[in-house]
């Protein structure tokens, strides 16, 4: 049996830009520095194209006694990683490079591993999330340090605008991760 590729391909001719290239920017960036950047933030955004999915998955699947709590919280944090998927994207593209876009490329660039397809229980999800906001925070941390050791202060802005973001949810999740927060599994079979 044969598979069926599922990437689509409309042609050479109707290509403006390989992936993975990283043209003159109108920006007037040195070219080696925004090769750079772009990089660096390709890996942003796959990470957070994976966090968003993740936590995406883990508001549709949220139950318990904290149900409406952790929920709206999980909404709201895919929420503003969208914006922030979609600001790093744009950013890309300004200093020249493609953003990163489906499987391929994300996996080339991620920092985080994709979460198996089960359905888990909330500690252990909203433990998951929280590694995956600890990872793009360190790993946002180095690309500011890079952005600033390039002179792009647009970059270094962004990079630390979505840094606070990130830093303010992984704290919320923290907080919900504390041992006098969310039934344990233990809590649940010893009454009777």
């Amino acid at each position: 049996m044969t598979s069926t590729p599922h990437l689509r391909d409309p042609g050479a001719d109707h290509r403006r830009q390989e992936w993975d290239t990283v043209r003159a920017n109108e920006l007037r960036l040195n070219q080696a520095a925004a090769e750079q950047l772009v990089t660096a933030l390709n890996a942003e955004l796959s990470g957070f194209y994976l966090l968003f999915n993740q936590v995406r998955k883990h508001y549709w699947t949220v139950e318990g006694a904290e149900f409406h709590d952790v929920a709206e919280f999980l909404r709201s944090a895919a929420d503003r990683l969208a914006e922030m998927t979609d600001d790093i994207a744009l950013r890309v593209h300004a200093l020249g490079g493609v953003p990163v876009c489906g499987p391929m490329g994300i996996r080339q660039h991620a920092p985080i591993y994709i979460e198996t397809p089960h359905r888990y229980d909330v500690r252990s999800s909203l433990s998951r999330d929280l590694d995956g906001y600890a990872t793009l925070a360190v790993q946002l941390r180095d690309h500011v340090e890079l952005a600033d050791r390039f002179g792009d202060q647009a970059t270094n802005e962004l990079l630390n605008v979505h840094l606070k973001t990130l830093e303010e949810d992984a704290h919320t999740l923290t907080r919900y991760l504390a041992d006098d927060t969310l039934v344990r599994s233990e809590a649940v079979g010893s009454e009777s």
